[in-house]
């Protein structure tokens, strides 16, 4: 009675390529004795220490970002240049092949996401962006600035930034891991940006930094969308910020850039 009790209970909480973690699914009225006795009778399949999933263990990324969205209780999104990718603004990157999810959150990511990743063959490696110096609470728990990918039917969705969203989150990583240019590329492709999601995302963003080289690539591509955002309206701080090293000051914005462009 009690292992039908809890497959019935199983297949509700972990639909087909969604994982659970051993603490969550306690947390959701299940025994340790039931869950032991469900991982003995392969109801439940061992991913990786304290990690199941049912059905099969072929878990694709999108279960494991649908399923930490679920588990966690600080919000965290599909960012940066994963989330251009899945609107199709980032095609050079091909969702087919093993690539790097990019993660955002106030919190850590928990450690059996690394884990899980290296155990298995869930189709990516993950990288956490802490979202701490870059968004408000009031940008991170808004829904506005998040769209939602079905990938698997009766599972939840997969919620990942919009684009104006997105493109800042890139920006974060300008020089360090992305290159100025292929943020000015990705800058050259995002024609219909919403200048009314723009205004909310610019009003609650903590990073200087990255508004103002949001605002020299605007201006270098010169979208329709940009001339409807009033700069002054934004708090672009004071004084100087050196972005390139070794580059030339743009004196509109006081940063830094490269001399080639």
């Amino acid at each position: 009675m009690e292992a039908r009790k809890t497959r019935e209970k199983l297949k509700n909480l972990l639909p087909y390529g969604m994982v659970a973690t051993k603490k969550w699914l306690a947390a959701q009225g299940l025994s340790t004795h039931a869950i032991d006795n469900a991982v003995k009778s392969e109801v439940l399949l061992t991913l990786t220490a304290g990690v199941y999933t049912q059905y099969s263990a072929n878990v694709r990324w999108e279960g494991v970002v649908a399923s930490l969205q679920t588990m966690t209780d600080k919000p965290v999104h599909l960012g940066g240049e994963s989330a251009l990718a899945l609107a199709g603004m980032a095609h050079y990157l091909s969702l087919g092949k093993k690539q790097v999810i990019h993660l955002f959150s106030e919190a850590t990511l928990p450690r059996w996401v690394a884990r899980l990743a290296s155990d298995t063959d869930v189709n990516g490696s993950f990288k956490s962006h802490s979202t701490k110096q870059l968004w408000s609470e009031d940008v991170m728990d808004s829904d506005q600035y998040l769209k939602a990918r079905e990938w698997q039917p009766d599972a939840p969705d997969v919620k990942y930034s919009c684009p104006e969203k997105a493109i800042m989150e890139v920006l974060v990583d300008v020089p360090r891991s992305v290159s100025f240019d292929h943020a000015d590329e990705l800058m050259q492709g995002l024609l219909n940006l919403s200048p009314k999601k723009l205004d909310g995302l610019l009003l609650g963003c903590k990073s200087i930094r990255v508004k103002r080289l949001f605002f020299w690539l605007a201006a270098r591509n010169d979208h329709q969308w940009f001339n409807k955002l009033n700069v002054q309206d934004y708090n672009l701080g004071a004084g100087k910020r050196v972005v390139a090293k070794d580059g030339k000051l743009d004196k509109t914005y006081m940063i830094t850039v490269p001399k080639h462009l």
